[in-house]
């Protein structure tokens, strides 16, 4: 049942994503409530094995260096959440435009997202705040 709450409000988050940019974070308490930088790998790493393991999505990352796309992650995660780190990656619509994501394939991709944040207790409010981050991106990933 909470998963489900959680992933409804991250639809909603990603529909009002759809006329929204990510904002940059105004503090780093999101930063300090996801575990600071060795807390924020902690949940990619998690997420990038829960991915890597799902038939689902799992093609997706065959043939990606894992070790880099997780630093590139991290950095991205750790930016949004007002961290000290910069994101130096591609945009989103270029690094997705040719793989013809689906918002099934998303959606499964945030799933493990949020069962990573729950396996490294990130409170709820705090997973929200990530996912809210994150949900206008949505709209450079799925075609």
């Amino acid at each position: 049942m909470k998963r489900l709450s959680i992933l409804a409000v991250f639809s909603a988050l990603v529909l009002a994503g759809c006329v929204a940019s990510p904002e940059p974070a105004e503090d780093d308490r999101l930063y300090q409530a996801l575990g600071e930088r060795e807390g924020i790998e902690r949940i990619v790493e998690d997420m990038l094995i829960r991915v890597t393991d799902d038939v689902r999505i799992a093609h997706y990352f065959r043939g990606i260096p894992l070790g880099d796309l997780r630093d590139e992650l991290a950095d991205q995660f750790c930016e949004l959440a007002g961290g000290p780190c910069e994101y130096t990656g591609r945009d989103m619509r270029e690094a997705h435009e040719d793989l013809d994501l689906s918002r099934a394939d998303f959606n499964a991709l945030v799933e493990h997202l949020i069962a990573a944040m729950e396996r490294h207790h990130v409170r709820v409010p705090d997973q929200n705040r990530l996912l809210a981050k994150l949900a206008p991106m949505e709209r450079d990933m799925v075609d």
